[in-house]
């Protein structure tokens, strides 16, 4: 009975995601604003999107590693492709990251919402001034740059898409202040979702739950803490746009965290010990 049970759930699973009706012809010429677009799986969606056709903005905090992925993008295609420097952590700076899409671009089509604030694992980033910040770049800027593109949004019957983390549906050891970031993003563009449906404003709300994103930064982050491996940057990038494109409400990848959310309140000690299994606990957390 449980193998059986097993094999229709993973046949389930393999038609949900096997089956998508995505159309790469649908990105020609849609006007993105991208963030988090220098490195990791930011770079990659930028090089999918360039290889779409699809005309780009494309924002992060570091202005030489953008110039580097512009350059690249042109390489692959894309249509229009420009840049903007940007540290989320200043409040001004998503309004002026807003304006520069629209005014370049002239309306959206996608905000895909990908930047990061990074801490590092265990008690040294629990501190209110560390947690004040990294609320700032990875849920009060999302908030802002959501408030500010919607009008266009909602002109174009586009999409909002967030690329958020595991640790924003099932909290675990050592990253408090990064996981409650995480799971303010899920009620907020849960609610969201709930208050355009309410309102018939065709504005599609996409969030994806990644693994451990293949950067230097995320990476470092995690070190010595978890046994997790990095998602693969392009084949992330892929389950984002394709998931975006047919305005799926959720994307997953690796696909085996959706089980692990649906484990979330319906078995937790199953879920404690898959979660266990991801940690180093040999390792003492940092002071």
């Amino acid at each position: 009975m449980k193998v059986l049970l097993l094999v229709g759930l993973g046949a389930l699973f393999f038609a949900y995601y096997w089956d998508d009706n995505f159309d790469p012809a649908s990105l020609q010429g849609a006007r993105v604003l991208l963030t988090g677009a220098s490195v990791g799986v930011g770079e990659e969606l930028a090089y999918h999107y360039a290889r779409l056709g699809s005309h780009l903005v494309l924002t992060a905090h570091t202005e030489a590693l953008l110039q580097k992925v512009v350059g690249n993008c042109r390489k692959l295609g894309a249509p229009k492709v420009f840049y903007i420097a940007a540290d989320m952590a200043s409040p001004e700076m998503p309004e002026r990251v807003v304006q520069f899409a629209l005014d370049k671009l002239g309306g959206l089509d996608y905000l895909v919402m990908n930047h990061l604030g990074a801490a590092p694992a265990g008690t040294r980033g629990r501190s209110a001034q560390a947690t004040r910040w990294l609320m700032q770049v990875n849920f009060l800027s999302y908030v802002q740059l959501t408030s500010l593109a919607l009008p266009s949004l909602t002109d174009s019957k586009g999409s909002l898409v967030v690329v958020s983390s595991l640790l924003g549906r099932v909290p675990t050891s050592f990253s408090s202040p990064y996981s409650a970031a995480k799971f303010a993003l899920d009620s907020f563009f849960g609610s969201l979702r709930r208050e355009l449906d309410v309102q018939d404003v065709n504005v599609a709300i996409t969030m994806c739950v990644l693994g451990l994103q293949d950067r230097a930064s995320a990476a470092e982050g995690v070190r010595g803490v978890t046994r997790a491996k990095a998602a693969p940057g392009p084949k992330a990038a892929l389950a984002v746009i394709r998931g975006s494109a047919t305005r799926a409400s959720g994307v997953f990848y690796p696909w085996r965290f959706h089980l692990l959310c649906l484990l979330r309140g319906w078995m937790p000690q199953p879920r404690a010990w898959f979660i266990r299994q991801e940690l180093n606990i040999t390792t003492p957390a940092a002071a």
